[in-house]
């Protein structure tokens, strides 16, 4: 079984940032929404264990979805940058940035398609998520 693990360590700019570990290594970055209840598209899911499962989105392609997740469904990994591309999903990145004067994930498309490589032959895959520091 592989081992997803996202560390959230702030909020700035309506937005929750993280660190993603596979097996262990910090290898990407991640942005979330911020904690507003688990209210679907616009919050980041409560922390915890849940399994990923790989699915086919007709925007994303063949992605990560976080399954079981308490009164939401859709849940994926993808690329994007800032708070507005995110709809309750979880955004990687290759680096903590600003655009158009906001806190940002910068290089996510190569981080999507880096982090989805290197999980594409694991038949199970186990997200933990936890927070560090103030989020929610």
């Amino acid at each position: 079984m592989r081992k997803v693990r996202i560390v959230r360590v702030g909020e700035a700019d309506q937005a929750t940032f993280g660190v993603l570990f596979i097996d262990g290594k910090p290898l990407f970055v991640t942005l979330e929404e911020p904690w507003r209840d688990n209210q679907r598209e616009i919050s980041c899911i409560p922390e915890g264990n849940y399994k990923l499962e790989w699915v086919h989105s007709p925007t994303f392609g063949k992605t990560l979805e976080v399954a079981d997740v308490p009164g939401r469904k859709h849940i994926l990994f993808h690329r994007g940058n800032t708070p507005d591309d995110t709809k309750g999903c979880i955004l990687v990145g290759f680096q903590y940035g600003e655009l158009r004067d906001r806190s940002a994930i910068l290089n996510s498309r190569p981080a999507v398609e880096k982090f989805l490589g290197l999980l594409k032959d694991a038949p199970d895959i186990e997200l933990e998520i936890f927070s560090i520091g103030r989020v929610h």
